[in-house]
């Protein structure tokens, strides 16, 4: 099964992102605006125990993130992806960090750079000027991340909440 983990902001850093994802990202109704801390990662359903352990334990180690949106950026040439970037947080690198440490524990496709995807798959030309005019205007929010959600994909490749983390909380 493929899981993946992430933290979901505030409803109304969601709406915003998704009155732009709608028109700008095909995968908008596959999952809920969202910062990957964990990219997709292949597991057995038998795995499931000792991971979910696992994320308790990281979970009760981390103390809630303070987050903060700040602009709009992208990741193009390497991939035409339009993002809103949050500010780098040394708990939140931590936190990535202890998941990708056993029983987590896979390869990294490209460094950890935190954000809410805006648009993806566009061409070079829309990238661009979708960029252009959104650089010029203001994107500042902040908010603390106080939960973090272990994911699954379904079959019909949409993504839901497996289980919910909180952070700092002992169980």
């Amino acid at each position: 099964m493929n899981l993946g983990i992430a933290i979901f902001p505030p409803k109304n850093i969601q709406d915003l992102a998704n009155s732009f994802r709608k028109r700008y990202d095909p995968r908008y109704s596959l999952i809920a605006p969202h910062i990957t801390i964990k990219e997709a990662f292949e597991a057995n359903e038998d795995q499931l125990p000792e991971i979910v352990q696992y994320l308790r334990q990281v979970a009760q180690e981390t103390e809630p993130i303070p987050l903060h949106i700040y602009k709009v950026s992208h990741f193009h040439p390497t991939n035409n992806v339009l993002y809103l970037a949050i500010k780098e947080e040394p708990l939140l690198t931590a936190l990535h960090n202890k998941l990708h440490e056993p029983p987590l524990m896979h390869e990294r496709k490209y460094p950890f750079v935190p954000h809410i995807t805006i648009g993806q798959e566009m061409s070079d030309d829309e990238l661009h000027d979708v960029y252009g005019r959104l650089r010029m205007k203001t994107f500042e929010f902040t908010f603390t991340a106080t939960r973090f959600h272990l994911l699954y994909q379904l079959e019909n490749e949409a993504w839901t909440t497996y289980e919910t983390f909180l952070l700092g909380q002992k169980v």
